[in-house]
């Protein structure tokens, strides 16, 4: 068996000094947009001069919805990938709103593949890490993705660790989050709607009752229950329960707090006046059925640009960003969307060499992102796109890698990957940054707590039950369930995390 490992790692090794050889790499650290549609990775030898022998790989990932045109990308990302990998991969898009229980299922089963789409927000990535479903990745990235490695700063890759261990590669996008409020402009100019006007949720009131009271037919703000969340950084804590500036890094039982009570009355008022959509609870997601039936909605990461982006998968109207908290960055953000390769994954190398070509080769990246040109989208400059939203092939940058690697679309200015990239690196801190919560003392009650929230949060947030009723009942359960315990347990981590920086100054 020695002897077949180190005959396969020889022959990947050729394959790389054969690519080296025909051009080399782009850097792929540039956090320059695309340039007129060309690819700056190598031009490598054929499949059968590489050395390599012929593997098929999988991926896994999120999209809005699955395309009618994802064959006809499928052939066209192999085109690319196979000189280069000798490899062909298998696109296997889910829509985010059933991917964490697919993925669940296949990960449960040891259903073999080989890349994956993880995130904090669906399948789940610390979770997925603490069950072993994912390969530890540190030697894979030195030896097979070196150019995305530097491309990349430290601060996202610390976010990634576990033990001191990587297992997935960041989608390295914007990595910090910004609350507020997306207004469609159409409505905001109607009836005047002074955007600047609008510091908190109940400033946005006025508005909402004119669109009630003018516009039958349209939601005034638009919920989606397992998206909607209390947000802890627009109510002065972090996300670990900190209140913003308490040197003493007390964790507070956040779903007893005021500031709480306050949120979740104030989303049942709005329910109650009509304001929000009656089935908030259970709609999975924003698509493109709900095109021009709401007048505005919460927004999360209020990036640079991102209005464009939304123009463009929200049937063309226009919307007006409204912010409520400042820029900000926390472990949460910079794990938003990675890329994971499994432990059932028979070949981990040529995975991770997927994605240093998926992070370096510009042509192949905005194929993922974007589609055929002439077809999905359509040039408007070098670097600037429309995008076709009956084309048949929408996409995600975000989920497949550097998305400073790829198009802008009309609408964003020039300089938003520069801005981008400011904002990354001058965001504030929050306090916890760097500590991960390791539950191995608490999991069943961590597991448990989790439990109850996941069926508690969508109908507070939204609104839909009376918190009179269903505050103190989510409380005493998450009581129940161990809430205490595993706050005691993530207070007494976090004060010794909190002594160790001290002393390392």
């Amino acid at each position: 068996m020695k002897k077949v490992r180190y005959v396969g790692i020889l022959m990947i090794c050729l394959a790389l000094f054969a690519t080296a050889c025909s051009g080399g790499g782009n850097g792929g650290g540039t956090n320059e947009p695309a340039a007129s549609g060309e690819s700056s990775a190598p031009a490598s030898a054929s499949g059968s001069e590489s050395g390599l022998p012929e593997v098929t790989l999988t991926w896994y990932y999120g999209v809005a919805q699955v395309s009618p045109d994802q064959q006809l990308i499928e052939d066209e990302v192999n085109k690319i990938i196979k000189p280069k990998l000798n490899a062909t991969v298998k696109l296997k898009p889910i829509d985010f709103g059933s991917y964490t229980t697919k993925l669940n299922t296949a990960s449960a089963a040891g259903e073999e593949f080989d890349l994956v789409w993880t995130a904090n927000w669906a399948f789940n990535y610390d979770e997925n890490v603490k069950k072993g479903a994912f390969l530890p990745l540190d030697d894979l990235i030195d030896e097979y993705a070196p150019e995305t490695k530097k491309a990349i700063p430290d601060f996202t890759w610390d976010a990634t660790k576990h033990q001191g261990q990587i297992y997935a590669v960041p989608n390295y996008q914007t990595v910090i989050s910004r609350y507020g409020i997306n207004v469609i402009k159409e409505y905001a100019d109607k009836y005047g709607l002074d955007p600047a006007s609008v510091k908190r949720y109940e400033d946005l009131e006025p508005f909402l009752e004119l669109i009630k009271q003018n516009e039958p037919g349209i939601v005034p703000f638009m919920l989606v229950g397992p998206l909607t969340k209390f947000h802890p950084f627009f109510w002065g804590y972090d996300d670990y329960g900190v209140k913003l500036g308490d040197e003493t890094y007390k964790v507070n039982f956040l779903e007893a707090s005021p500031e709480y009570k306050q949120f979740v009355e104030l989303m049942h008022s709005w329910f109650e006046k009509g304001y929000i959509n009656e089935d908030a609870s259970t709609v999975k997601q924003i698509d493109s059925s709900h095109n021009g039936t709401f007048a505005a909605s919460i927004e999360y990461t209020m990036k640079p640009g991102y209005e464009a982006e939304i123009k463009a998968k929200n049937g063309g109207r226009d919307i007006i960003g409204i912010p409520l908290t400042d820029v900000t960055t926390t472990r949460t953000s910079n794990i938003a969307t990675l890329t994971a390769i499994s432990r059932t994954s028979k070949n981990p190398e040529r995975a991770m060499m997927l994605i240093e070509l998926v992070n370096t080769d510009r042509e192949l990246f905005n194929l993922l992102s974007f589609g055929l040109e002439g077809k999905h989208y359509e040039k408007l400059s070098d670097n600037i796109v429309k995008t076709n939203p009956n084309g048949g092939y929408t996409a995600s940058n975000w989920v497949f890698g550097n998305v400073f690697n790829g198009y802008l679309i009309e609408g964003q200015a020039e300089d938003t990957w520069e801005v981008t990239e400011e904002w990354n690196q001058s965001a504030v801190v929050q306090p916890t940054f760097g500590f991960n919560f390791d539950d191995t003392a608490v999991k069943a009650e961590n597991a448990n707590v989790a439990a109850i929230r996941a069926e508690y949060e969508p109908l507070l947030f939204t609104g839909t039950v009376d918190p009179a009723e269903y505050l103190p009942e989510y409380i005493d359960k998450l009581k129940k369930a161990g809430v205490e315990k595993v706050h005691a347990e993530l207070q007494k981590q976090l004060d010794a995390w909190v002594a160790e920086k001290k002393q390392n100054g």
